[in-house]
């Protein structure tokens, strides 16, 4: 079918539901000579009168009293498509599959999704722990999560806060093997002999830049990895069980901090910021169920970080 038949024929509906052509052209937005002449095309294509028209009233035909029933009836399927295609935009339902490096997952990204899940039930979330910057697209990823600046692509993104490593250790560990920050800062430059554990991508030569929490001067510090993990809650048990020195998320830190369980090794100096963002490759309108999952990570990331 021409499209502009079907165009034709919802102003042909509207005309005769509006009771006439002005009526029907303020209702549609354009002018009365537009109305006019599609319904002129309309009848020119079909041969046939729909509308006997005078400066007084107009009156459908026996051939427009059929072909409006069958106008009408499609009008009211196009504005129920219209409808329903709309409403599904506010209703949070359906599927949706999120990534998120593995790190994030356990104190973000899971309990957000165990909130959101039982205020909206028909939700169905599937979650991917990955710390490599999957295809979206080609992995079929509604939504990720990720960590450090993002370079200039396609996708969209939106900050949902960020975080400071710390580094730490068991309060026995410091004290059995007599190491603070002086001793650290005395050794800036070189290799520090501790045992320090690292995740398997770090690899084992690690730098880390730290700063003055009052001057904000830098100190660079140095060590060399003993002990391997190939998971951020590896390391972070590791540490908490006295196996040495590690580089966690304060988010993390901060839960075992008020246990005593860790100890910050330099109080006085702060770990560079990672900011964290959720990453879609949506162009046009945002799915209401992206949105708010992205809402629901975002307000988890605030609690952790208020806590």
């Amino acid at each position: 079918m021409n499209i502009n038949y079907l165009r034709h024929m919802l102003v042909f509906s509207q005309i005769v539901d509006e009771g006439g052509i002005s009526l029907a052209a303020a209702k549609l937005q354009v002018s009365k000579s537009a109305v006019s002449q599609q319904l002129k095309a309309l009848e020119n294509e079909l041969g046939v009168t729909l509308i006997n028209r005078n400066t007084r009233s107009q009156v459908l035909t026996a051939a427009g009293k059929v072909f409006y029933e069958r106008c009408s009836a499609i009008n009211n399927i196009v504005n129920t498509a219209w409808g329903e295609a709309r409403d599904s935009q506010g209703l949070a339902l359906g599927n949706i599959s999120i990534s998120s490096p593995n790190a994030l997952i356990a104190t973000i990204v899971a309990p957000a999704l165990g909130r959101l899940v039982e205020k909206h039930e028909g939700i169905t979330p599937t979650l991917s722990g990955d710390d490599s910057r999957v295809s979206l697209i080609n992995s079929e990823i509604h939504l990720a999560i990720r960590v450090g600046n993002m370079p200039n692509s396609e996708y969209k993104q939106r900050k949902l806060g960020e975080f400071r490593d710390v580094l730490c250790a068991n309060p026995n560990y410091l004290k059995k093997h007599t190491i603070d920050q002086s001793y650290l800062l005395a050794q800036e430059g070189k290799r520090i002999d501790v045992n320090y554990i690292a995740n398997n991508w770090q690899g084992a030569q690690i730098t880390h830049r730290l700063y003055e929490k009052k001057t904000g001067k830098p100190v660079v510090l140095k060590f060399t990895a003993n002990r391997m993990c190939n998971s951020l809650p590896a390391v972070v048990e590791l540490t908490r069980a006295g196996c040495g020195f590690a580089y966690i998320p304060d988010f993390l830190f901060n839960k075992y901090k008020l246990t005593n369980e860790l100890v910050e090794v330099m109080p006085e100096y702060l770990g560079e910021s990672a900011p964290i963002y959720a990453v879609h490759a949506y162009a046009g309108e945002v799915p209401i169920l992206v949105k708010i999952t992205i809402d629901a990570i975002k307000q988890q990331m605030e609690k952790l970080m208020t806590a």
